[in-house]
């Protein structure tokens, strides 16, 4: 029965389609749109530079000139430095991606990336600023409150999975494999673009379809016309852009909207999630410590953010 539960989602999903064209039109022109308009602009480009950076084994520039700083704080490798610079930076699920291909190119080790995706997978600093201070809350007093308390609890919250991961040790080392493999340089030739172009489509291109099909479903959920309670509660867990315009568009006070938002940023939606599972499938990284992770971290960002609009 177990075994049978997706396929029976997946034909119950197929008929409600079928019976709501207005609403899979609707959602599948929004998340069209936010694709297009935002995560193609913004992911893009730096898709295309941290593959050509990684293809031409250029990353230990930046490794070099960061890493002594980040490897003290965050105990990971000079290569993994990398990791946290783009995941703190660039936005789901860029953290994500980086690392799988930090570990498939044998960058760091498979226990360094675990740690990576830990706490490397955030939204990024334009979207905190552009869509949830100045569009969504509307309120400048809160740009630096927002952006320490989502960019300062991943970094907190590493303190506590770094124990699990370390075993004992200080910090993660340079792969063997890569050590003996280092002096090799790529010589640069246009077939490298080539490459690392029509791989980045195909990321964009893969992130653009879980997002229309999260937004698919989540304006199916809200075109029921009877409302369940904790189904309408949990809607907004769907996909963070239209969770965080549902959650700023609901009556709820600020001391509970600030939080909530702040909560749904930090932990990404399940669409986040997904995008996640499709970027590291191809290493031995498991989705569901990464998840349980997130949550967590979800939880203490909510609960920063309940403690500042309270009481500062």
């Amino acid at each position: 029965m177990k075994r049978n539960l997706p396929g029976i989602g997946i034909v119950v999903l197929f008929a409600v389609m079928l019976i709501s064209p207005k609403a899979v039109f609707n959602g599948a022109s929004e998340g069209l749109l936010l694709w297009f308009q935002i995560i193609l602009p913004t992911l893009f480009p730096f898709i295309i530079i941290t593959n050509l950076l990684l293809s031409t084994d250029s990353i230990h520039y930046i490794s070099n000139a960061v890493g002594a700083v980040l490897c003290r704080l965050f105990k990971v490798s000079e290569n993994g430095s990398f990791a946290v610079i783009v995941g703190f930076l660039c936005g789901y699920p860029m953290g994500a991606k980086v690392t799988a291909d930090l570990i498939t190119s044998g960058y760091v080790t498979r226990e360094e990336g675990r740690y990576l995706l830990s706490f490397c997978n955030n939204t990024s600093p334009v979207f905190i600023l552009n869509f949830i201070v100045w569009k969504t809350l509307r309120r400048e007093e809160l740009l630096v409150p927002s952006l320490l308390i989502l960019l300062g609890t991943p970094m907190l919250m590493s303190l506590i999975f770094r124990r699990f991961y370390l075993k004992g040790r200080r910090q993660f080392e340079y792969p063997d494999m890569k050590k003996e493999a280092k002096d090799e340089k790529t010589d640069w030739n246009f077939r490298i673009m080539d490459t690392c172009i029509m791989d980045s489509f195909e990321t964009i291109t893969k992130v653009g379809g879980y997002i229309i099909l999260f937004s698919v479903i989540l304006e199916l959920v809200r075109s029921i016309p009877w409302q369940i309670p904790a189904v309408t509660w949990l809607l907004p867990s769907l996909e963070v852009t239209n969770g965080i315009v549902l959650i700023g568009k609901s009556a709820l006070p600020l001391t509970v909207q600030y939080p909530a938002i702040l909560a749904l940023t930090s932990f990404g939606g399940f669409c986040a999630v997904a995008q996640t599972q499709c970027m590291i499938q191809k290493t031995s990284l498991s989705i569901l410590p990464y998840t349980i992770e997130k949550l967590a971290t979800a939880m203490v960002t909510s609960l920063f953010a309940f403690l500042y609009i309270t009481f500062c």
